[in-house]
């Protein structure tokens, strides 16, 4: 006896309507008439389109971005990304995404043309912190303190210039995307190097502020100690 799928139907049906729909994508963009022709593919009611999208190529675009995330965090999972150096983890992790998407390309571009509308803005933003947020806790990323979002800030360059190089990248197995990510995340490591060579020498900022503070109150002491004095 075949085991019921645990995946409501209305789910089910709007992955397959998204994977009919795909391949039209190339031609017609993200479109009601693409999403037509997916369903004539499949043999689905195109009155289902409202039903399954109420919000249309819009909300098709959503759905894709998402199925995207959980088939990247299926893959990481599977990766022994614990035993790699932090900026190992990080390539494996845009790698994956990327290599995932590969057939997708043209769709990709065509929904990042959609994202830089004004009125897309906030989805497409949201779309990347989702994306990033679950490439470092794939990473194993377990901060809860301000690097949490310093970390997916930087995350965010890297994949955004990354997925800008790769969607126009014609070499071989996308070697140079490959090569222009490890660029990229070598920038972000020197970055942190400074930062950290910088916390050595530089005041510490919250008992800088704390000695302002005091000396406003009325305190006499300087907001630097002997040895931080200028001159």
């Amino acid at each position: 006896m075949t085991k019921p799928s645990k995946t409501p139907r209305r789910d089910r049906d709007r992955l397959r309507l998204l994977q009919a729909t795909l391949p039209h994508v190339s031609f017609d963009g993200w479109t009601l008439a693409a999403m037509r022709a997916g369903a004539g593919d499949v043999d689905m009611d195109p009155a289902d389109l409202v039903r399954l999208f109420p919000d249309g190529p819009d909300e098709l675009i959503r759905l894709f971005m998402e199925h995207a995330d959980t088939l990247m965090v299926h893959e990481l999972e599977r990766r022994d990304l614990g035993n790699m150096r932090i900026r190992d983890r990080i390539a494996t992790t845009v790698r994956v995404r990327l290599e995932q998407q590969a057939p997708h390309r043209e769709a990709i571009r065509r929904a990042l043309a959609l994202q830089v509308l004004p009125q897309n803005g906030p989805g497409g933003l949201r779309a990347l912190y989702r994306t990033v947020d679950l490439m470092w806790r794939a990473a194993g990323d377990t901060a809860a303190d301000f690097n949490f979002y310093t970390k997916r800030l930087l995350l965010s360059g890297v994949y955004t210039a990354t997925l800008m190089f790769w969607i126009n990248d014609e070499s071989d197995d996308f070697e140079a995307t490959w090569a222009f990510l490890d660029r990229r995340i070598g920038n972000v490591m020197e970055i942190e190097k400074a930062k950290a060579r910088a916390k050595r020498w530089l005041p510490d900022p919250d008992d800088l502020v704390r000695r302002i503070v005091q000396r406003r109150r009325g305190g006499q002491a300087s907001p630097f100690s002997a040895s931080e004095k200028p001159g």
